[in-house]
């Protein structure tokens, strides 16, 4: 499959399958409460409304706060919507630096660094933990946000060191301990997708 580097400005929501997967989610929350959602925040991204749309049934049908901060690593206008093997035919040396693990190398021609999309998703989880302290929140986003807040959560370096591959519509949680002290309760849990394929052209 020739994946698509899916930027805020070509997401055009959920897919048939993507549609499919959340509410496999919701049959599975509505059947079985795991938590009690207090905030419920979706990135900017149609396709993250959209699934937090499906899913908030479950979770007390809150209302939805919207939060770019949480959005995916934005590649910027020029290779916005791309597929892979597009972007690597147009730029040929940048595709050969996701294997340098410089966070602060140039990815994609106008979009943003490694760097600069990290310290993004740190200041949304910084100002979502301060403005909903003691509460429990569930985000709607997408894989290199879990990516990018495990790293944090983790004291993690900012690239390298371990790779993860996050499935559509898995859960990812995570407990604030203490200041700035987290523990990794679960990650990646699909069980709600068995029988499903696990990826659909976009994250």
């Amino acid at each position: 499959m020739n994946r698509i580097i899916g930027g805020p400005r070509t997401c055009n929501g959920l897919s048939a399958l993507g549609r499919q997967q959340a509410e496999r989610l919701r049959v599975r929350w509505a059947a079985n409460s795991e938590f009690t959602a207090d905030v419920l925040i979706a990135s900017q991204y149609p396709r993250a409304f959209e699934t937090m749309q499906i899913v908030a049934p479950s979770l007390g049908d809150g209302e939805i706060l919207r939060d770019e901060g949480f959005g995916e690593h934005d590649p910027g206008a020029d290779c916005d919507g791309l597929s892979y093997d597009e972007f690597v035919a147009r730029y040929p040396d940048l595709s050969k630096r996701w294997d340098d693990h410089d966070p602060f190398a140039t990815t994609f021609p106008g979009g943003e660094t490694v760097a600069a999309f990290q310290f993004r998703v740190g200041q949304a989880v910084r100002r979502t933990v301060e403005a909903h302290e003691g509460k429990t929140v569930v985000v709607a986003c997408h894989g290199g946000v879990v990516d990018a807040v495990l790293r944090l959560a983790l004291k993690a370096p900012a690239m390298g060191a371990f790779e993860i591959h996050t499935v559509n519509t898995s859960v990812t949680e995570l407990v604030l301990a203490k200041q700035n002290t987290w523990r990794l309760v679960r990650y990646n849990d699909r069980a709600h997708l068995a029988g499903l394929p696990a990826h659909t052209n976009q994250d």
